[in-house]
């Protein structure tokens, strides 16, 4: 076949999206389905940002379609003058990167990181009605699968109201599934409504019986968003420090609470969007974060003049804060592009933490007290670690490789193919071990439930036998040392029992994971085995089953039929041909990858589960239940 001018193949209008979703919205799967939906809402929050909007409803319908509808200025609906005959909506729906963002005084700032916006959602769904009220009238149009315009854009009546309304369905030939998870969208939801005070976010579905509405709206704003993260532990005073800043570069909002914890919790947004890599926001929010407590410190005698400053861990130590920015022209930076780097933020957080932050430690003496005391036993604390630390490395040195002894290591030397099984207990460690492949898997067994770290400082942690062999064995250190591209394995995989103990320490081992490793899980590192809960024999064939869901299905399907049902009491109790074929062999095996979406969220989700509220973690596992085959954390 010639290789030629013919052979070159050239994808017009949105057939690029249908071709390459996943380079849109990231995935085919649960989260690209709900990012058609953000999508959507983002333009709805532009009009907010722009003072146009004050209300948003997202609603989701029972046959299986979503709305989304605001009380903007609405899509303008007369000609666009460089697409003959086609009117602006038009445009933005089917043109990909058209819209009022792009130059122009359409919004001086606006969310949505790429873009491609309400097109792309256009050209995946099987089906999207518009509607818009604006200039005395109610406009509609219609588009078919694709993307496809089914009529022009046309009055139909007069309006009194104005905003836009978009109800797509998105396409099944596309999507590994079309169902949307309220819970999901609901988390998503608040945290627009945090960012934009005062906007009124109606979230109504439609599906279940009794309908399930929600409505969001935070006058504190900020303030109101790290008291519901705190919500979860224990604050250290009631008050949240909050201050905004405003000038020609942008605005800057940022409000800021301690609690008894010892992680830091520093969500950064820049125009609303998650900016999970940081940049230099957060950059400017940390160095004068510092700044401004050992200045306060010196000038009131709580640092001596011969002692250190503090260092900005121990001032952040059991901080939650959120640091959001506004601006004309964002740049994102890093690896998924969620990293700000306009520099011109770094020196407006900067200026505005110094000054807003150094009169409220003034005006409140009690808390900047608080604050003080709690970040010198940080300090201490980081000193005992770094003893902890530094044993833990000429232990090592000593021993050799610095591998712990009772860890069964693979043959192969290529990380890109290695796997880790972390194994609780000996006799399945045991199992593991024979049932392994040598040369790609190595098994790692743990004796009972590991240190719960959130709950426990660096220093305690260290000091741990099992967390030990878990740092050593994985070989990138820890914390703020962790390195990922010194992890000697591409999988770390945890296997445990499919009972109620082995869901504790499934949880024991993501908590360590995300709080201590967090570009392990960010990165997709981490997964979860699925070993079977039943197994059923039907004449000679066997069946594994993974739950009690599974089980009523298979039952369903062979009903009038003789199956003996048998519980597995543990993965010590399978055999190891059996623990194989069901849960380790890379041809048959299922696997659950752990994923971090948003890290408020996910650091809430943690709080939740393994800190001290135990009324919080009893609601969060009832309302959480039903959708536990998405639980991500």
């Amino acid at each position: 076949m010639a290789y030629d001018a013919k052979a070159i193949t050239v994808l017009k209008g949105l057939d690029p999206v249908r071709k390459r979703p996943g380079m849109y919205i990231g995935s085919t799967g649960p989260s690209g389905l709900h990012h058609l939906v953000y999508e959507v809402v983002d333009n709805s929050v532009d009009e907010a940002m722009a003072g146009e909007a004050t209300r948003i409803d997202i609603t989701l319908l029972t046959d299986g379609g979503c709305r989304v509808s605001d009380n903007g200025r609405g899509i303008p609906v007369d000609d666009h003058p460089d697409y003959k005959g086609k009117s602006a909506a038009e445009v933005v729906l089917t043109v990909l990167h058209a819209g009022g963002k792009f130059g122009g005084e359409g919004y001086k700032v606006s969310g949505g990181l790429h873009g491609v916006g309400v097109s792309v959602v256009n050209a995946l769904s099987s089906r999207l009605d518009l509607e818009v009220h604006r200039d005395g009238g109610k406009w509609v149009q219609h588009y078919a699968k694709g993307g496809k315009p089914q009529d022009k854009i046309s009055q139909v009546g007069p309006s009194k109201k104005r905003g836009t309304t978009i109800t797509f369905w998105p396409d099944a030939t596309i999507f590994e599934e079309t169902e949307f998870r309220a819970q999901t969208l609901l988390e998503r939801l608040r945290e627009m409504a945090f960012l934009n005070k005062g906007l009124e976010i109606c979230f109504r579905d439609d599906r279940p019986e009794p309908v399930l509405e929600q409505t969001f709206r935070f006058a504190g704003g900020l303030t109101d968003f790290v008291k519901h993260l705190n919500a979860t532990k224990e604050p250290l005073f009631k008050r949240v420090a909050a201050f905004e800043e405003t000038s020609e570069t942008g605005e800057v909002d940022i409000a800021m609470q301690w609690n008894t914890g010892y992680y830091e919790g520093i969500h950064s947004f820049a125009n609303n969007i998650a900016t999970t890599e940081g940049g230099m926001h957060e950059e400017g929010f940390k160095k004068a974060l510092t700044n401004a407590v050992n200045k306060y410190g010196r000038a009131k005698g709580l640092i001596k003049e011969k002692d250190d400053n503090l260092l900005g861990e121990d001032i952040r130590e059991g901080l939650t804060a959120i640091v959001s920015v506004k601006l004309r022209n964002p740049q994102f930076e890093g690896q998924t592009k969620t990293k700000l780097g306009n520099t011109e933020m770094r020196s407006l957080v900067e200026k505005a933490t110094n000054e807003k932050l150094g009169d409220w430690l003034e005006e409140h003496p009690p808390e900047a007290k608080q604050i003080f005391s709690k970040a010198t036993t940080a300090a201490r604390a980081r000193l005992a670690a770094r003893q902890a630390r530094d044993l833990t490395r000429r232990k090592s040195a000593l021993e050799g490789a610095g591998l712990p002894g009772k860890l069964a290591d693979c043959s192969s030397r290529d990380r890109s193919e290695c796997e880790l099984f972390i194994v609780e207990g000996n006799s399945a460690g045991s199992s593991a071990k024979d049932a392994r492949d040598p040369r790609i898997q190595a098994i790692l067994p743990i004796r009972g439930k590991i240190l719960n770290v959130e709950r426990a400082r660096m220093d305690k942690m260290l000091k741990n036998a099992e967390i030990q062999a878990l740092i050593q064995a994985i070989g990138a250190g820890l914390a703020e040392d962790f390195a990922v591209d010194k992890v000697r394995y591409d999988k770390i995989i945890v296997l445990a029992d499919a009972d109620v103990d082995g869901s504790h320490i499934r949880t024991l081992l993501l908590t360590f994971f995300f709080r201590q490793m967090s570009d392990l899980v960010e990165q997709g590192h981490v997964y979860v085995a699925q070993p079977p809960l039943f197994s059923a024999l039907v004449g000679k064939t066997k069946t594994y089953l993974k739950d009690e869901a599974a089980l009523d299905v298979f039952l369903a399907g062979n009903e009038g039929r003789t199956p003996v049902i048998q519980r597995l009491k543990g993965l010590g109790e399978m055999d190891f041909q059996e623990l194989w074929e069901t849960t380790m062999d890379p041809g048959s095996r299922t696997l659950l990858q752990v994923s971090v979406e948003q890290a408020a969220i996910a650091d809430e989700v943690c709080s939740v589960l393994m800190g001290e509220n135990v009324e919080a973690r009893r609601g969060f596992i009832q309302q959480n239940a039903k959708d536990v085959r998405f639980l991500d954390i």
